[in-house]
């Protein structure tokens, strides 16, 4: 099980069965994750130029990412170049994992096959004393597997609800006083998360991590799962509406505005509560878990 190699037997328990909405740590110990994937042989693959550009990040708080110029040479990465901006400082995000090393490939399709989940794992370096992305939420549950170092995580609870792809996504629907109130008022909960611990941070609740320590650098996994919702059993529902003819009919430029429209919207409605009433719905059931298990949805 490839849960396991993130979280000890209870906290697979709990994300399986509870999907809890508050975050938890966990003493997850050394798993073969912690073996495979190490800090050196990250900075390797980084600091050696075979890391692709296109998946790496790279963040110093409070400023924006840098523009990948800012690390490349003729379209491919530069290890000096990335390797002098972390040791001034910068945090260096390799995103992808799944993508990118074979191991990671293998563990996020078992990640999948166990919850019926796309996901995709991101890893983080950042320096002593830094801290790279400051604020902000994100649209699916996260588990953060500490690999070297320590970071501190302040979390506040979720100030919109239920975020979702681009739906109350943080940097849509910011606020400029959101940091100021946060801080002002302080974290809810305030966690170091140290060597062989595991945070399971539920979609929505705000992180400002950084490290504190001004010695060693931090590295973390950060595994998102790609929570499926009554969205998106909808939409695999409808998928199968391109197999009746009525739905394949043009609609014509004419047909877009006006009553015209309004009257094509009623029909497009009511054809489609008759298509969705007349589904066998063990049959649909089937192509439904098949999707689970094969959809990536990877995001960058």
């Amino acid at each position: 099980m490839s849960l396991s190699l993130l979280l000890p037997e209870e906290g697979v328990t709990d994300l399986l069965l509870n999907w809890p909405d508050e975050p938890r740590v966990y003493e997850r110990g050394s798993t073969a994750l912690d073996e495979t994937i190490t800090a050196d042989s990250l900075k390797d693959y980084l600091f050696t130029g075979c890391a692709p550009a296109d998946e790496i990040a790279v963040v110093r708080a409070p400023n924006p990412s840098l523009n990948k110029a800012a690390f490349m040479t003729n379209g491919r990465t530069d290890a000096a170049k990335l390797r002098r901006l972390h040791e001034s400082g910068h945090t260096i995000r390799l995103g992808n994992l799944q993508r990118v090393l074979p191991y990671m490939a293998r563990v996020s399709k078992r990640v999948q096959e166990e919850t019926g989940y796309s996901n995709y794992v991101h890893a983080f370096l950042t320096p002593p004393g830094n801290q790279g992305l400051r604020h902000h939420w994100d649209q699916q549950m996260a588990v953060i597997v500490q690999t070297a170092g320590v970071k501190r995580w302040q979390l506040w609870r979720p100030p919109v609800e239920a975020p979702m792809r681009e739906f109350n996504e943080s940097w849509r629907v910011w606020r400029d006083d959101y940091i100021t109130k946060w801080e002002a008022e302080g974290p809810d909960n305030e966690v170091d998360l140290k060597v062989g611990q595991s945070l399971l941070l539920p979609r929505g609740w705000v992180h400002n991590p950084r490290v504190e320590d001004s010695d060693e650098t931090s590295v973390h996994l950060t595994f998102a799962l790609r929570e499926r919702t009554p969205l998106w059993l909808a939409e695999q529902m409808v998928a199968g509406a391109v197999s009746q003819g009525e739905f394949r009919q043009v609609v014509r430029p004419g047909q877009l505005d006006g009553a015209e429209l309004g009257r094509q919207l009623l029909g497009t409605r009511d054809a489609l509560v008759k298509y969705l009433s007349g589904l066998d719905v063990s049959e649909v059931a089937r192509a439904v878990r098949h999707a689970a298990m094969m959809e990536l949805e990877y995001t960058t």
